[in-house]
């Protein structure tokens, strides 16, 4: 397949790259500074300005799926206004290049709590993650409403964007809107693992119009 991924130099990009990659895919990998991707077979640097959608447009055109990993930046003071646009532009791209498939890697503070709630508005939830959550929670809210694209929505574990990597099992299993938990109830996975569940997903498309989450 044919995979653009937006935001490939960042820690999801990153893995996701590496795991397409791996897999044989011929990949895309579009970011602000190119300079940061590796220079591998089958991976192609393009820069784009996400907020300009006609340039997005055109690197986009002729791929099977597109692989949003965007990131506004966490010290960004204007990061939930700039998530918000810049994945709203991202999206009306995407159906402007007619790719058939949209996967989101969202945030995870929009899954539920027990009692019906959301993580992101528990008084517990971290202060610093608090304006991309948010920004990520109203994306979803967003893309639900989209009704032509293809489009898929990962939530991560509560435990993947604190840095998680290093550990690849090859295992996961998922859930729909409320967090996947351990024997220990943590909701982990690290982001190699979190890449093969990407990479999965965009091989067989078992969550069209849905969001999905993955954990241990």
């Amino acid at each position: 397949m044919k995979i653009a991924v937006i935001g490939a130099t960042g820690f999801v990009g990153t893995a996701i790259v590496n795991e397409l990659i791996k897999r044989g895919h011929s990949v895309t990998g579009i970011a602000r500074n190119i300079s940061k991707l590796p220079v591998i077979d089958n991976l192609y640097a393009a820069a784009a300005d996400i907020n300009n959608e006609e340039e997005l447009v055109a690197v986009l055109k002729g791929h099977d799926t597109v692989i949003s990993s965007y990131n506004a930046g966490w010290t960004n003071p204007n990061l939930y206004n700039d998530f918000l646009e810049g994945s709203k532009h991202i999206q009306s791209a995407v159906k402007k290049a007619g790719v058939a498939h949209y996967f989101v890697v969202g945030g995870a503070g929009s899954l539920h709590t027990a009692d019906g709630g959301q993580f992101v508005d528990s008084p517990q939830f971290p202060a610093e993650w608090k304006p991309g959550a948010l920004a990520a929670r109203d994306y979803l809210n967003v893309i639900r409403e989209e009704k032509e694209l293809n489009w898929t929505f990962l939530s991560p574990a509560l435990e993947m964007h604190h840095g998680t990597s290093g550990v690849r099992k090859g295992t996961y299993r998922t859930g729909t809107d409320t967090p996947v938990f351990d024997e220990n109830n943590r909701s982990v996975i690290s982001v190699e693992d979190m890449a093969i569940a990407i990479a999965d997903e965009v091989e067989q498309k078992k969550h069209i119009q849905q969001r999905y989450t993955v954990a241990y």
